[in-house]
């Protein structure tokens, strides 16, 4: 019989200089996480309409790779009910199902091992701009799926969220300076404190920052919605040629910054538009479906809705992405097959998760495959 492995361990000591580094999203992975959700003060028509599409999306990431969603006690049933049976369901508690942003940063080392950073959640902001009220239990949610995949955990008082970074695997993170230069996350701190602590808990030795996120995106400006890596020294942007849309300015300043900047290893970067959807808004019918509550925010017909392209999600043998206007799915589509050319390209009809407030890669976490060197 083979030994139990001792409990999860919550470690003091930090994670660059025990040699562990995030990996980026294109590495290899040994499964994705997703919460399911709920909470109908977010999801309209007491989250139905969220729930098929967050099965939608599950089947479609499990076609590349394994696949476990976290399911409170009242929704296990239905939640086993309505997902794949290759799909596995575990009871999870959490406030919401934005597991990118409450769950845990996977690193791993040259010696095949796994750990994980569990940031501090504030849900977005806090009591100073937050999304909703209580938010402890995605507090624990990082906590919660490391003991579950085994994996020690580095925990640390910094706020920050995982849709709020993206690194290439070899050094580099992108950021904005909306979202980690925010006083509702950690204070009044600064831009080289935020850097060391990227580069404590990431391993990483360079940041290139951006400035905004995509218009309106109601997390304060997460990279997530804006750009991404797609392989080493490329980055995906999002991006509108309509220069009377709010996004234009954005989407330029970025392009600008992107193309000035050099990676870890002093590549410049090549750039790769993704013409975003829309403008889409949110219509009256979808907002009288959602339940008011104290606390949480407001969703109101006529809100424009942060729609992207670029918050797609990269598993092991295809690439996941929102499908949300025919006049601009296809195009994004061919450029997503061009970017990834051995992946299958697999499109799910997303509104009902933008209508909460964010897409695809914000519902899933990904758990990197640790390889030894």
């Amino acid at each position: 019989m083979r030994a139990r492995r001792s409990a999860l361990r919550t470690l003091t000591s930090i994670p660059a200089k025990d040699g562990f580094r995030m990996p980026a999203e294109y590495e290899r992975h040994s499964g994705c996480w997703m919460l399911w959700p709920e909470r109908t003060d977010n999801w309209r028509d007491g989250a139905k309409p969220a729930q098929a599409t967050f099965t939608a999306i599950a089947t479609a990431i499990a076609s590349g790779e394994p696949v476990t969603v976290g399911v409170s006690a009242g929704q296990f049933q239905n939640a086993r009910a309505r997902l794949p049976p290759e799909v596995r369901v575990v009871e999870l508690s959490s406030n919401d199902a934005w597991i990118r942003d409450s769950g845990p940063t996977f690193l791993i080392d040259g010696k095949g091992r796994r750990r994980g950073v569990d940031w501090s959640f504030n849900a977005w902001g806090g009591l100073a701009g937050g999304l909703y009220f209580p938010w402890d239990r995605d507090d624990e949610v990082a906590q919660k799926v490391l003991e579950l995949e085994g994996s020690d955990r580095y925990r640390t008082s910094f706020v920050l969220e995982g849709g709020a970074i993206h690194v290439d695997g070899q050094g580099t993170c992108l950021t904005t300076e909306e979202c980690l230069l925010n006083p509702n996350r950690n204070g009044s701190v600064s831009r080289t404190d935020v850097e060391l602590m990227l580069q404590r808990y990431l391993g990483v030795s360079t940041v290139i920052w951006l400035g905004k996120g995509v218009y309106l995106d109601e997390t304060g400006g997460h990279i997530d919605e804006l750009a991404c890596f797609i392989a080493p020294g490329q980055v995906a942007l999002t991006w509108t040629e309509d220069r009377k849309d709010p996004q234009y300015d954005i989407s330029y300043d970025a392009y600008q910054r992107l193309r000035r900047a050099r990676d870890a290893r002093g590549r410049p970067l090549v750039i790769h538009k993704i013409h975003q959807p829309g403008p889409l808004y949110m219509t009256a019918e979808e907002a009288a479906g959602i339940d008011v509550r104290a606390g949480s925010r407001p969703r109101l017909a006529g809100d424009r809705l942060p729609a992207s392209y670029i918050n797609f999600y990269i598993a092991n043998k295809c690439i996941v992405m929102p499908l949300y206007d025919k006049r601009w799915d296809a195009a994004a589509a061919r450029t997503l097959k061009r970017l990834f050319p051995t992946r299958k390209i697999i499109g799910v009809a997303t509104r009902e998760v933008l209508l909460g407030g964010g897409n695809i890669h914000c519902i899933t976490q990904q758990v990197p495959l640790p390889t030894r060197r």
